[in-house]
């Protein structure tokens, strides 16, 4: 006669059958579309650049006089109304393309109480063009628009590539460049301030500073570190080296 196989056997199937837990997710995605990286990255490298070679121009502009007054006043002046002007700027910015966005959300979110079945099949044809069996898609999309709000957000996502929730701030991306640009455009400022005579000790700690934002700025990129940070030095020392030449024609010119 053949035993029933015991319980303690059945439990060890089980236990040898069940498959393992998936192993727990260890990365993390940078944000890379909120309202403030792209505006403190562009404009720690706008004040960089842009005070370097205002600076550049200036010294070789004055290099006949051999006074560097004129220079550190061009500096300050270039911050400040720079920090200010990419404030102005990133904010109108950012503010016409969130108002574009808020409109066109609101724009779905009429259409979705107007005519509910055509945007819910609308919906239901997108999943399954991404590969979901049409029953599926069909049922996805009846779930998600039992919920208007959640249908909206889901919408706006897939069709504008936006989240309603999740706009960009204009205030805070107005605040990230103006705070940003000033501290870029101190660099190139704070070796006259603390007593340099020439634009060498300004060039040097500014390509400096851009090699540094070039590598960290890879991090959230493709690009090797050393590609970003030397492709940063190339750009900023171009511009402040033609600028110098320009301020040299032009000083000599008036000088004479």
């Amino acid at each position: 006669m053949k035993q029933r196989p015991s319980a303690g056997s059945f439990t060890g199937m089980s236990a040898a059958t069940t498959r393992p837990d998936p192993p727990p997710i260890e990365h993390e995605h940078p944000d890379v579309t909120g309202g403030w990286l792209r505006p403190a990255v562009f404009g720690a490298m706008d004040g960089l650049v842009s005070n370097l070679a205002l600076i550049a121009g200036m010294a070789g502009g004055t290099v006949h006089v051999g006074s560097s007054s004129s220079v550190v006043l061009a500096g300050i002046a270039g911050l400040v109304g720079g920090a200010f002007s990419m404030a102005t700027g990133e904010y109108v910015s950012v503010a016409s393309q969130s108002e574009a966005a808020a409109r066109e959300v609101d724009k779905e979110r009429r259409e979705i109480l107007r005519n509910p079945a055509g945007e819910t099949a609308e919906l239901a044809e997108m999943y399954a063009a991404k590969g979901l069996d049409p029953r599926l898609a069909a049922e996805v999309a009846r779930q998600i628009h039992a919920d208007v709000e959640n249908a909206v957000s889901v919408h706006a996502r897939e069709e504008l590539g936006v989240d309603p929730g999740d706009l960009a701030s204009p205030t805070l991306a107005a605040a990230s460049s103006f705070v940003s640009f000033a501290v870029g455009a101190l660099v190139p400022l704070l070796p006259y301030l603390l007593g340099a005579t020439s634009v060498l000790p300004a060039l040097a700690v500014t390509l400096l500073a851009l090699f540094g934002c070039g590598a960290v700025v890879a991090r959230v990129t493709v690009r090797p570190w050393w590609y970003a940070g030397l492709r940063q030095v190339l750009l900023g020392a171009g511009a402040a080296g033609l600028t110098y030449l320009v301020g040299l024609l032009v000083g000599t010119a008036v000088s004479g």
